[in-house]
């Protein structure tokens, strides 16, 4: 059963809709297939996807950010999800005649940014945008990439081979959101082959607005064929906004696969770090100050019994 998750394809008086394909070898103009590239721009744990859409009673074509939000209609009611149109972001819209646009994590902080090749002066001359995703929230995420864990040749004794990225791997979480309830969230890597798929060699999987560890973390990779043994192993209590690299190595051995978590402290750990330090000198100061007096009460004290004994003496 086929269902509807993206409808509305009018703006305003303006009605757009997908670029087709155009597989006439005579034209000097170069066709992509209709493509959507997905990824999770606001990491609130349902991925989102970049499309790009030609106005339909003009020449132009753009990029357009397809966000993934709750169903509003009944067609798509079963699923509970859709897409929306984000129609007014002024970066995307200044790109005219774009070509493909996909996701990329440009800094290597968790946040996916956008990548555009659109038409330059001609039909063969192209050019590349980057735009930096400002969207700033709450939010949290875990990055994984699973490597081959091959080696070019015979690999040496007790040295884990790391390999490359392959496509296959499947990546689910599971844990507890802010209020309570279980969450689970799952992704393919590197699901797609063709069609200038420009897919990320990893899995960016927002979290939203939990900070709690990822109870589970389940990592399975496809198995040759005839073979009933599922290759899948699970590693707990991954921390959020980390980075892990999964290295199955043997392939028909899960239990011996290792994983390495890279984490990268934002600015809220350097602010913590000053709110930290701020707070250790204010106490030291109440300390400091709270010595200087209890200094002075007994420096007085001292005087009184020198001048009573004085007194007593004469």
């Amino acid at each position: 059963q086929w269902i509807p998750v993206l409808q509305d394809f009018r703006n305003k008086d303006t009605l757009w809709g997908f670029v087709p394909y155009q597989n006439d070898k005579s034209s000097t103009e170069i066709s992509f297939p209709i493509t959507l590239h997905i990824g999770d721009y606001n990491m609130d744990g349902y991925p989102d996807a970049l499309a790009i859409l030609k106005n339909t009673s003009g020449s132009n074509q753009q990029a357009f950010l397809l966000e993934n939000v709750p169903c509003n209609n009944v067609s798509c009611k079963s699923v509970r999800r859709m897409f929306k149109v984000i129609w007014e972001l002024s970066d995307l819209n200044q790109i005219k005649d774009a070509v493909i646009a996909t996701f990329f994590d440009i800094y290597e902080d968790g946040i996916l940014d956008i990548i555009v090749l659109s038409k330059g002066y001609s039909n063969k001359d192209f050019a590349i945008h980057t735009l930096k995703n400002n969207f700033e929230a709450d939010a949290y995420f875990v990055k994984v990439i699973v490597l081959s864990g091959l080696c070019s040749n015979d690999c040496p004794r007790k040295i884990t081979p790391f390999g490359v990225n392959q496509p296959g791997p499947y990546i689910m979480y599971t844990t507890v959101d802010a209020n309570g309830y279980l969450k689970n969230g799952s992704a393919g890597q590197l699901s797609q082959s063709a069609h200038f798929a420009l897919q990320l060699p990893y899995n960016v999987l927002g979290l939203g607005r939990s900070a709690n560890f990822l109870d589970h973390l389940y990592v399975g990779i496809p198995r040759p064929l005839g073979e009933k043994s599922i290759r899948k192993q699970e590693w707990t209590a991954i921390i959020p906004n980390s980075q892990l690299i999964v290295i199955p190595y043997p392939h028909n051995v899960p239990r011996s696969w290792s994983a390495k978590l890279y984490l990268t402290p934002s600015n809220i750990v350097l602010l913590t770090a000053i709110a930290l330090i701020g707070v250790c000198v204010f106490i030291l100061a109440i300390i400091g100050i709270l010595h200087w007096q209890e200094k002075k009460a007994d420096d007085r004290e001292k005087r009184q019994e020198a001048h009573r004994f004085h007194f007593d003496a004469m």
